[in-house]
């Protein structure tokens, strides 16, 4: 235990702790818009409920690094292309939020009958849960094999996914009452969700495209946006 207060071993813990926040915030976004169709009164338990069960499987898949290895291995072959457990996994959670996140923008687009949208405010919470979790599941995958890939000490690992988790569990409240009050974030954000989304496919069918293209492309966006909704502001005074 005393390894972990090592310099070497603080600089492994901060540099993990800022990519897992990095990494988690496609599912923050993902969490708060799911959220958004349950009653104001559960949304924030639901995204805490989410984000706490995402930490446990976090922690649950770090327990299980033989089996995690497990996973890249080959279970068949297409052609040239073999597929793993974990290539089959990012497929169907990228398809999931590909679908999901294409739903919700048609909705904000076409608009939605008063029964159609009364149905979606009472959602289930287990429902909602349900979809959470299992994009928590994707999004933890690709989250630990990145954790395994830098550092080598388990405590580090399990100490910065808590600890970055913990910064999201307080911050998902604010990012989501943002994303609501503000239509075209909300359409940016599904539209970041759908680029994630293709990412995973893409990554599961073996063609890796570099995270840091796909945050720099989210970053513009975002700032773009922010240069807009100053300007409507000025507009307006």
């Amino acid at each position: 235990m005393s390894s972990f207060f090592t310099p070497a071993s603080a600089v492994a813990f901060l540099t993990l702790f800022v990519l897992e926040l990095v990494l988690g915030i496609d599912n923050v976004i993902f969490i708060s818009i799911i959220s958004a169709r349950l009653p104001a009164d559960q949304q924030n338990r639901a995204r805490v409920t989410g984000l706490s069960l995402a930490v446990i499987t976090r922690v649950l898949l770090l327990l299980s690094l033989s089996w995690l290895a497990g996973l890249t291995a080959p279970l068949f072959q297409i052609a040239s292309r073999s597929f793993s457990g974990r290539d089959l996994i990012l497929m169907v959670g990228g398809l999931f939020l590909l679908g999901k996140s294409t739903f919700e923008i048609h909705a904000k687009i076409e608009g939605e009958s008063e029964e159609v949208s009364l149905k979606r405010k009472k959602a289930s919470f287990a429902a909602v849960i349900a979809q959470i979790l299992i994009l928590d599941i994707v999004f933890s995958l690709d989250s630990v094999i990145t954790a395994v890939g830098m550092v080598d000490d388990l405590v580090v690992m399990i100490a910065a996914v808590i600890c970055s988790t913990g910064v999201m569990v307080l911050s998902a409240r604010r990012i989501s009452d943002f994303v609501d009050a503000r239509p075209t974030i909300k359409m940016l954000a599904l539209s970041f969700l759908i680029l994630i989304g293709c990412s995973l496919i893409g990554e599961g069918l073996g063609s890796h495209i570099p995270k840091g293209t796909i945050y720099f492309s989210m970053a513009f966006s975002a700032f773009v946006e922010f240069l807009n909704q100053r300007y409507q502001s000025k507009r307006k005074v």
